[in-house]
């Protein structure tokens, strides 16, 4: 359960109480319901509470009042915490087993609301159901052609996702408007190498098992050549999608020689997070560069305490492999020949020489350099670390540095183990040598497989219109995902609220800082990510040379952009 979901309920508990107080004559305030509610929704939003200010909120006398505390205090629910170097004031905290305890309740209290309101069935599907205000407003659900739609066949979609906190959110989010007539067993979430070959396997089927799939950027030009995703410009052009409020780089990611193939259903940019505590302790300013960034990674490196300076992707495959591409980005180069510079560029318009690969180069050294200074500052794990184990590192306190993507950065802010809330600054990638501050954006596109038969393409579209819509994008910024790609979302005061991200973003994007080649998805993407990953991995575990690991994987490359036909 979030923070936002425990707030969210706590504001219910104070409201739905209220009625009661005005309305019944023999209703009584219960003191120790007002403090204890109170302080815990304090400690949620980092406020600190003193002793006067409790006692203020109990609504009894005083004196009453400030006996009642020191009671919860002797009992263990209550702790103070010194607020001052001489030790005579303090502030007030929930204990952690006050807070386990409420965290309970309030799960049990998102169960039975659920149940009340038909949005789940059982009490023991809390989890499935996200307690959002949002949830409830009419301006997100779906518009009434689309719930029309599917109570009048009786019939329900069937959606092939990532599995990541975005797309789990979501999939709540879906069924708990559909009123019970989804279930999880319509939602296959699967882990990025399951999910691209679960899109295959359904690809060969005669009818697609699913009517809307969740597609990786980057595999785009794979899917259009294998013709596994339906064209959909056609019906674009036709809806209430506006392309415009889209950022042209996001939203063509959807797109492929001309034709649109998908609908951005988030976009995710690789940033570099700080701990603005440390950072600001030692009044050290925040790192613009490859070699500030060693710089700050080697002086908050402590193994002895358990600290260290950097977390990033350095897992052999597909970890390393990406975090090689973008570093590659920020020295100016990409792994292939593209004509990067032309602002309208995409890889769907390179041919022939452009197709090139350029791994073995000066570009490629830097960044082989780089990734060896940082491994040195990196938690003794490093070679092992992917996306979720960076994410955790970075939570827990273990790194004062992380690479990351927005998409899991919300979980700095959001989630209860997080020892970083409100402590992070969100930086621009630093820059190479002779490079500049390129952002690597990434993301999903949700597509219409090509086997869906033709009687089913209509409402799987509508429901991709919907789910794409700048109303259903808002609801998810404000419950906890700032990942959304519309300027729309971006400028509405009530989602850019939420997070430092939604900003920082929005404005990377008017910048015309943010790209998608830095992992250029030719259909050919996946197996130059296989051999990047594999060798650029081996020179980081000093098995080759880096001259060697960088003359192999352009051999393997070329070899493999020659068999595709693009050169001789």
């Amino acid at each position: 359960m979030t923070e936002f979901e425990q707030l969210r309920i706590i504001s219910f508990l104070e409201r739905v109480r209220e009625p009661f107080l005005q309305i019944v004559p023999i209703a009584e305030e219960d003191a120790s319901w007002n403090i204890l509610l109170f302080i815990i929704k304090q400690d949620l939003l980092d406020s600190p509470v003193t002793i006067s200010a409790l006692a203020s909120v109990a609504k009894i006398p005083y004196t009453t009042s400030m006996r009642r505390i020191h009671e919860l205090i002797e009992k263990g629910y209550i702790h103070k915490r010194v607020a001052s170097g001489t030790g005579k004031s303090f502030t007030l905290v929930p204990s952690e087993e006050l807070k386990q305890s409420f965290v309970l309740y309030a799960a049990r209290i998102k169960s039975l609301l659920a149940q009340t309101f038909g949005l789940r069935e059982r009490l023991e599907d809390e989890e499935d159901f996200y307690f959002g205000g949002s949830y409830f407003a009419a301006q997100i659900i779906p518009p009434p052609q689309l719930i029309g739609s599917l109570f009048r066949g009786k019939r329900e979609l069937k959606f092939l996702l990532n599995y990541d906190n975005y797309f789990a959110s979501m999939m709540n989010m879906w069924a708990d408007f559909r009123n019970n007539m989804s279930s999880r067993r319509n939602f296959d979430l699967q882990k990025l190498p399951e999910l691209h070959a679960r899109i295959l396997q359904n690809s060969a089927c005669e009818t697609s098992n699913y009517d809307i799939i969740a597609v990786n950027a980057p595999w785009l030009g794979e899917m259009v050549k294998r013709g596994i995703v339906k064209p959909l410009t056609k019906l674009i052009e036709n809806s209430s999608i506006t392309p415009q409020d889209f950022h042209p780089s996001v939203w063509s990611m959807g797109a492929w020689q001309g034709e649109q193939y998908g609908v951005p259903i988030y976009c995710t940019i690789e940033l570099l997070a700080a701990r603005t505590d440390l950072f600001q302790h030692d009044k050290l300013e925040y790192p613009g560069t490859f070699d500030e960034t060693v710089a700050a990674a080697r002086h908050f490196h402590k193994p002895s305490k358990m600290q260290y300076g950097v977390a990033w992707n350095g897992a052999r495959g597909m970890p390393v492999a990406s975090t090689f591409m973008f570093l590659m980005a920020c020295c100016g180069e990409s792994i292939l020949s593209l004509p990067k510079s032309q602002l309208f560029f995409t890889v769907d318009k390179a041919k022939g020489d452009e197709l090139r690969p350029r791994i073995q180069s000066a570009a490629g050294l830097q960044v082989l350099d780089y990734m060896h200074r940082l491994v040195e500052y990196s938690p003794p794990d490093i070679l092992e670390m992917d996306w979720d184990r960076r994410t955790a590192a970075f939570i827990s306190g273990e790194t004062a540095l992380a690479y990351c993507w927005t998409v899991r950065a919300a979980r700095f802010e959001y989630d209860i183990a997080s020892k970083v809330k409100k402590k992070v600054a969100y930086l621009q990638q630093p820059r190479g040598p002779g490079g500049t501050s390129i952002n690597p954006m990434g993301g999903f596109l949700l597509c219409v497989p090509s086997n869906l038969p033709e009687e089913k393409v209509e409402l799987a579209f509508e429901a991709i219109s919907w789910m794409t819509s700048p109303q259903a994008m808002k609801a998810n910024v404000q419950n906890g995902f700032p990942v959304a790609p519309r300027f729309s979302v971006s400028a509405d005061p009530e989602a850019s609220a939420t997070s430092p991200i939604v900003s920082i973003v929005d404005r990377l994007a008017k910048k015309n800082l943010l790209r998608s080649w830095p992992r250029p998805p030719v259909p050919e993407y996946r197996m130059i990510e296989a051999v990047l990953g594999e060798e650029i991995h081996r020179a980081l575990r000093r098995e080759v040379s880096d001259g060697e690991a960088l003359r192999r994987a352009q051999e393997q490359v070329d070899s493999l952009m020659r068999a595709s036909g693009y050169y001789r």
